[in-house]
């Protein structure tokens, strides 16, 4: 049982890396730029099938990452000009409502180019294999990566946003956009690169992770949501939040999904411990968000005051 912890408490951290690099560039997106963007997870989705695709064409998985980063770049500034550019100054709901649309655009257009039937990267031979954690319990190198890959990026973007003076003026544009404005500071230029550097993230994110799960249509929607849980745990704005909020989030839905029928069973006979425990594992990342907020409704490190 204890093996079977520690393998599930690694799984829910690499998950909540995966989290992070997803939510980090949406909450500097949001709240900065005050904008809603429910198409940030099609660059997960497209960074994915674009290191799919490259990968294949190469037959190297390190060139493939190689050529999927700045693709997934381009790809988001292109995004960025023709329709998020002209999304900034609307309402909410117009940025709900376009976002939402161009979600079903690009899935759509995935399928066409790329079909509906899920693809897959080989691993890389360098990262394949296992390595002993505890007893008889082996745990993948290839995951034991993607841990490492998703703390450094933490570490490289905690060190942009605190100690650089790009991060100076997104704090402040955070904090203030009007008066960063007002101070000469080209916000047009601020958004394009903060927009930019959440698609990297985010198609970084797509790219690790499609050696481990399959490459679909579908798996950009499926983790926006719990990017935007995350992102309301740790409180808008926060990058430090945010890494905080994805580990906690990957964890207890890791964990929450492999132990609850167990402990069910203590009170429950298995058939309904088990039937009642895949109902409620998918809540628990709520009711943990609802928790947060109840105590603090801006979140784990959010502004106070803010909207």
């Amino acid at each position: 049982m204890f093996n079977l912890f520690l393998l599930q408490l690694l799984n829910g951290a690499q998950f909540g890396i995966l989290l992070f690099l997803v939510a980090a560039g949406l909450t500097l997106v949001f709240g900065i730029m005050d904008f809603i963007n429910l198409a940030h997870g099609v660059l997960y989705m497209v960074g994915a099938y674009l290191m799919a695709t490259f990968a294949g064409m190469t037959g190297n998985y390190w060139l493939g990452l190689m050529l999927a980063l700045p693709a997934t770049l381009v790809f988001g500034l292109v995004l960025e000009f023709l329709v998020f550019r002209r999304l900034y100054d609307r309402s909410h709901l117009d940025q709900v409502l376009a976002t939402f649309g161009l979600i079903l655009m690009l899935s759509e257009g995935v399928r066409i180019l790329w079909g509906s039937a899920p693809l897959n990267v080989e691993m890389p031979e360098l990262l394949s294999g296992s390595v002993p954690l505890a007893g008889p319990l082996k745990y993948p190198v290839y995951r034991i990566a993607v841990i490492a890959a998703g703390l450094a990026s933490a570490v490289g973007l905690w060190a942009l946003i605190n100690h650089t003076r790009a991060g100076m003026l997104l704090r402040a544009g955070a904090s203030n956009r009007p008066l960063v404005a007002a101070l000469g500071v080209d916000i047009s230029r601020l958004f394009m690169l903060v927009f930019a550097g959440g698609a990297m993230l985010a198609g970084f994110a797509g790219a690790i992770v499609a050696p481990i799960l399959s490459v679909d249509p579908g798996m950009g929607e499926s983790i926006l949501i719990l990017t935007f849980v995350v992102i309301v745990i740790g409180g808008v704005g926060s990058i430090r939040g945010a890494f905080l909020a994805a580990i906690l989030v990957g964890v207890v839905d890791t964990v929450g999904r492999t132990f609850g029928p167990i402990w069910l069973r203590m009170v429950m006979d298995p058939s309904a411990a088990a039937q009642t425990g895949r109902m409620l594992a998918p809540m628990l990342v709520y009711l943990l968000m609802a928790a947060v907020l109840f105590y603090s409704p801006t979140g784990l490190f959010g502004r106070r005051g803010a909207k």
